[in-house]
């Protein structure tokens, strides 16, 4: 990609700041049951982050929820509207299997703009909360205070259920504490986001699909698996999935869609620019090509639904009992979790299968595309990436950010970084890698912004 370059000659104060990222991705700060946590790699990483930002910790007000999250209070100026700066720094289970480097060795291969920072947690989520990290350190020493009070969170579960983020936006709106921008991760800086598209697209979520899990379960009487009914419990379940497959959720288009198909469109070759940015005129034609496209565009048209985990028999030669299936189920802008759990159920149109909810999030509401926390985040990019184009889009996976939704109509999710579809794939994956001139780019990012709170 190349809307940001890497500088001719590294940046010694760059080059510091990669290294404390490369020892913040060697802690494998796990995101799982906390009854099977690692509360030493979460001890290490609070003592570590207080060794490498001093100044942070010595001139920010520190508030710890739950006991792990950290809630930074930056005091500004004058009173008015806070501003947040958010998070996390627990990251997905990773062990060394499959992977070219080692998932928390956070070794840096290739030359110049080519190099890579190879770890779990450099997209999904280090890499963000260390960028703002270093953007405020940096702040600070420069002698920057903010206007208004600026607000850092970095969740400690948000890959299990968040319930950091969501004690501190309780807690901020107990206080009365009145919200402007919120910034969490989400969308990136993106090439050939359309057919025809050829300059980055910065996607800017607005929203988020809401998540729900779904457990589908059959029981019925068990025994030896020499003389097996006709129906087995698991039988049940393999059709009910079946039927789940022929059945996808119907594909629409939200307005949110609509504008980002828009104004990416206008600058795609025609036909398709008059295609695209007509979208509402088009509808009937955008809908199936974006359903099909890709898995990306796929998930922006419609709510989704993947069978995640399976479980049966304890032992192979016995008959299930019990037979489970779970469902997890992103639901798009414009529906609810009842809509979700009424079509499994009319597809499944099975008695046997009980159908239940283990997690219920309606989609986040919709925040303002327009006004000014819009269009200073839009500038801070554009100064960041000069060339790109600004869009709002929804976002399929969830963030801690959804918690702060109903306290502030500026809820934004985006990271500052270039991410190519590859890098994207790694998400949640094996071989989770970040360009190192990106990160570098989203440190400035970060300090512009600061500079405008």
């Amino acid at each position: 990609m190349t809307s940001a370059t890497a500088p001719a000659a590294p940046d010694p104060d760059d080059e510091a700041a990669l290294e404390r990222l490369r020892t913040l991705i060697r802690i494998p700060t796990m995101s799982v049951a906390p009854a099977e946590r690692d509360e030493a790699a979460f001890d290490l990483f609070a003592a570590t982050l207080r060794e490498l930002y001093p100044l942070v910790h010595e001139r920010l007000e520190l508030e710890r929820m739950l006991d792990r999250t950290f809630l930074f209070r930056w005091p500004g100026r004058v009173a008015g509207r806070a501003s947040i700066l958010m998070g996390h720094y627990d990251v997905v289970v990773a062990d060394d299997e499959g992977w070219e480097h080692p998932p928390f060795a956070a070794d840096v291969t290739g030359d110049g703009a080519d190099r890579v920072l190879w770890g779990r947690g450099t997209l999904d989520d280090k890499g963000s909360v260390a960028a703002v990290l270093e953007a405020v350190e940096r702040s600070l020493a420069a002698g920057v205070t903010p206007e208004h009070d600026v607000y850092l969170l970095f969740g400690h579960d948000e890959e299990t259920a968040g319930t950091g983020a969501e004690a501190a936006a309780r807690a901020l709106h107990e206080r009365g504490v009145d919200l402007g921008l919120v910034l969490d991760e989400g969308g990136a800086v993106i090439e050939r986001a359309f057919p025809t598209v050829e300059v980055p697209v910065a996607v800017v979520g607005v929203s988020e699909k809401g998540t729900t899990n779904f457990t589908l379960t059959v029981e019925q009487r068990g025994g030896h698996a020499s003389t097996p009914p006709a129906d087995t419990a698991t039988n049940r379940l393999a059709r009910a999935i079946t039927r789940l497959e022929r059945h996808p959720f119907p594909a629409a288009l939200n307005p949110v869609t609509a504008r980002m198909i828009a104004t990416i469109g206008a600058h795609a070759r025609d036909p398709l620019r008059a295609v695209f940015t007509r979208a509402g005129l088009f509808r009937s034609l955008i809908v199936p090509v974006f359903a099909r496209l890709s898995d990306e565009t796929a998930a922006m048209v419609r709510t989704t639904m993947a069978v995640t985990q399976l479980s049966g028999s304890s032992a192979p030669n016995a008959l299930a009992e019990r037979a489970q299936a779970v469902v997890n189920v992103r639901i798009a802008v414009g529906s609810t979790v009842d809509e979700a759990r009424r079509h499994l159920e009319r597809s499944i149109a099975d008695p046997l299968v009980r159908v239940e909810s283990t997690m219920e999030n309606d989609p986040a509401r919709v925040s303002r595309m327009d006004g000014p926390d819009w269009q200073l985040l839009a500038e801070t990019i554009v100064a960041s990436y000069p060339g790109t184009v600004v869009t709002p889009y929804v976002q399929t996976g969830a963030t801690d950010s959804r918690w702060f939704s109903p306290h502030s109509r500026s809820v934004y999710r985006f990271s500052p970084f270039e991410m190519s579809a590859d890098e994207r794939a790694t998400l949640h994956a094996k071989n989770e890698r970040m360009h190192v001139h990106t990160w570098f780019t989203g440190i400035r990012f970060f300090e512009r912004l600061l500079r405008r709170l």
